[in-house]
């Protein structure tokens, strides 16, 4: 896959969260590369700066603008969305929900607001900047004649691992491993539940979920203040080479998820060869689907945010 492969994205307006490295930084970069005004957030604003220096160096006369946004923080999201939106004059096309913990602490976290950290961050805070964005990717798509279009990021590990429907937020038998299965099932099952009610309702944003295989920093190429691998990391990550990618090759199934007129709401995207390779659609893990199950954690962010998405209004 290469930047001409990547429809071309002039006059679109995207937003990356968790953009300031990994698989969140490719994926600005392509898209950016493809026409895309994208504007990258993170926690660290030192660390947005560096990322939007990385891509206009990669990508010279590249759109891209930076803010500050954590979305652990549930309750800031509404203000950063409103101010991310007066930036760009209201226009937002495209969302990729991309930040999260990806090795969560090994004992349990709260918020000060009190939520488990790595659902927060992973799931609870995309959930309200979804309903925070939702009026103007629908304005924004109006206005285009074009769907807007969420990415939601999902995992393998929603394959392999367990979901506690009862304990959303593992104040019981929390341990990493659970902590960051549970939040990208709850994830997946967004993205999907998303699809349906927006789908049922007429509302012109499609809901996708793509996720990156195998990807790993240190078979990427070396980026100042981006990716910055030491020798040891380098090694260790090439000698997975037979069955991993890089991020900047992961970016690509969320990318084309983004922008290929070929992928259709409520599909799931991924790797050809499951862990790495080019963007194919693949086949989601069943309880992600289910819409017993996705109804039902639809519910539970509603109850734990005390937000919900305005979807028939």
């Amino acid at each position: 896959m290469t930047d001409a492969r990547v429809a071309d994205q002039t006059r679109r307006t995207i937003l990356v969260t968790g953009a300031t490295g990994g698989v969140g930084f490719f994926a600005s970069l392509q898209l950016a590369q493809a026409g895309a005004r994208v504007v990258v957030t993170g926690r660290n604003p030192t660390r947005v700066a560096a990322a939007l220096r990385g891509i206009r160096h990669l990508s010279p006369g590249a759109d891209v603008l930076g803010h500050r946004l954590d979305t652990a923080d549930l309750g800031q999201i509404p203000e950063v969305a409103a101010d991310i939106l007066e930036k760009t004059d209201g226009q937002l096309h495209g969302l990729v929900t991309n930040a999260g913990i990806t090795m969560p602490p090994k004992a349990r976290e709260v918020t000060d607001e009190g939520h488990e950290r790595v659902i927060a961050t992973n799931a609870l805070g995309h959930f309200v900047l979804g309903a925070s964005l939702l009026p103007a990717l629908v304005a924004s798509a109006a206005a285009r004649g074009r769907d807007g279009r969420i990415v939601w990021l999902g995992s393998l590990s929603t394959g392999i691992g367990r979901y506690d429907p009862v304990d959303l937020e593992l104040v019981h038998g929390y341990s990493a491993w659970r902590a960051y299965v549970q939040s990208k099932v709850v994830v997946q099952a967004l993205g999907f539940e998303a699809a349906g009610r927006l789908a049922a309702h007429g509302v012109p944003v499609e809901s996708v979920v793509a996720h990156p295989g195998y990807a790993l920093s240190g078979r990427d190429r070396r980026i100042p203040g981006i990716n910055e691998p030491t020798k040891r990391e380098r090694f260790i990550d090439e000698l997975q080479a037979s069955f991993t990618q890089s991020k900047e090759r992961g970016a690509w199934p969320i990318v084309h998820a983004m922008t290929s007129p070929e992928v259709h709401t409520g599909e799931f995207w991924g790797p050809a060869a499951h862990i790495k390779g080019t963007p194919k659609q693949a086949t989601p893990a069943a309880l992600t689907t289910d819409p017993g199950i996705r109804g039902r954690i639809w519910r539970d962010c509603v109850a734990a945010t005390g937000v919900d998405w305005s979807i028939g209004k």
